[in-house]
């Protein structure tokens, strides 16, 4: 019996894969949207930095 694809071609490994360059820009693009979002806060740049990678690494940025 032949296996039944249930993908649909949805799969994560379809998506293209990002040079590293490509994905620190989005990060800091995302970042920057983030900070601009909360009022240009001081001190807060990791927490930023780290939110933003998680949302472009996570595919909803």
């Amino acid at each position: 019996m032949a296996k039944l694809n249930t993908n649909f071609g949805w799969s994560k490994t379809s998506a293209p894969k990002l040079s590293k360059e490509e994905l620190n820009a989005r990060i800091q693009q995302k970042a920057k949207e983030i900070w601009e979002k909360r009022g240009r806060v001081q001190n807060q740049d990791l927490e930023i930095w780290l939110e933003a990678e998680r949302l472009v690494k996570g595919g909803r940025a």
